[in-house]
């Protein structure tokens, strides 16, 4: 996968560039000054009022790249950062009518990802050294839903379910067996065999084991005949059922390994968020990979704010902020194409 077309992947749609998806009154402010013969000289600024993980700055560069002309400015914290609250995070300089029209663009981009990356970092965090995969995308629009995985992967998911998700984040997609397949194949064995000889090797053999029979006995059951193939099973009791329980957990690992299976590994998910998580955890509940959904793509976007700080080198402000650039060393140059 070349470099060129992970860029790509990550440059503005024709609609964003044109501002067909920004809100009207830029629109109409860029009209108002070109008419009057207005082009002010301006530095406009953005952060958020809460610490989070920074993500959407890979797409704003993307944005600038190519709206901004050679002779503006812009500066920007590196994807991935922490910022603090009120922290600046990305400063744009130049002619008004040549930007202004993506502030709404700007703001959505690091607001979405910027939710969806400081999400799957409490995960992470409640995981501990228990690897996170991202299943989600079922939860949101699929025109976003590679945003959102990648995003996840930022915030420090160690994998995601969508090849949209995965190729921004440059790796393989994680995901085995759905509900659909054993229940279209009549038998959880039968779909784990099949998929064992049909899909690639370097894919781990992961036997979903919730469909038809006790979970426990539905594990022993797929690791006799496996054997060494299979990696591991993965837990998805609905609520319907009580949903994934320690007990459960815990059952399933002892079972397993009293048959000889302790290298089988147990993958959790279902309804999983931070607490449910820790909860796993502080029990010491023997899971070895967690799978989290809506707690990452449901999370709250991350309201950012742009504020013009400077008109033609006059330090200005709206009431309520403070008038001038605001330093923040951390800031990296962006290099502008001519």
């Amino acid at each position: 996968m070349g470099e060129k077309r992970i860029d790509e992947l990550f440059q503005p749609s024709r609609a964003t560039l044109d501002g067909y998806n920004a809100d009207v009154y830029f629109q109409r402010s860029r009209a108002i000054l070109e008419a009057e013969g207005l082009d002010p000289l301006v530095t406009m600024e953005f952060f958020a009022r809460r610490r989070a993980l920074l993500c959407g700055m890979r797409e704003v560069e993307a944005l600038l790249s190519r709206a901004l002309p050679t002779t503006a400015e812009a500066w920007l914290l590196e994807e991935g950062n922490w910022f603090e609250p009120k922290e600046v995070v990305l400063r744009i300089s130049g002619n008004y009518r040549s930007f202004g029209l993506y502030e709404t663009a700007i703001l959505g981009m690091l607001a979405s990802g910027t939710g969806w990356a400081t999400a799957a970092a409490a995960c992470v965090e409640a995981a501990g050294e228990v690897p996170v995969i991202s299943f989600g995308a079922r939860h949101i629009h699929p025109d976003v839903s590679g945003r959102m995985e990648y995003a996840a992967i930022v915030g420090g998911c160690s994998g995601c379910a969508t090849p949209a998700g995965a190729e921004r984040a440059e790796l393989e997609t994680s995901g085995t067996i759905p509900h659909a397949l054993i229940l279209a194949m009549g038998d959880t064995l039968a779909a784990t065999e099949a998929f064992d000889r049909h899909i690639d090797p370097e894919v781990k053999r992961i036997a979903l084991v919730d469909t038809f029979r006790d979970e426990a006995e539905e594990s022993l059951r797929v690791a006799e005949r496996m054997g060494e193939r299979l990696w591991g099973v993965r837990l998805d009791t609905p609520s319907e059922r009580g949903g994934v329980t320690i007990g459960l957990v815990e059952e399933v690992r002892a079972r397993l390994d009293r048959a000889g299976h302790g290298e089988v590994k147990i993958v959790v998910s279902g309804g999983l968020d931070p607490e449910r998580i820790a909860h796993f955890r502080e029990s010491g509940a023997p899971v070895d990979a967690f799978g989290v959904g809506s707690a990452i793509s449901g999370a709250a976007a991350i309201d950012f704010t742009a504020d013009i700080k400077e008109v033609d080198g006059r330090a200005v402000a709206k009431r309520g902020r403070i008038p001038g650039i605001t330093e923040n060393r951390r800031l990296r140059r962006l290099e502008l194409e001519g």
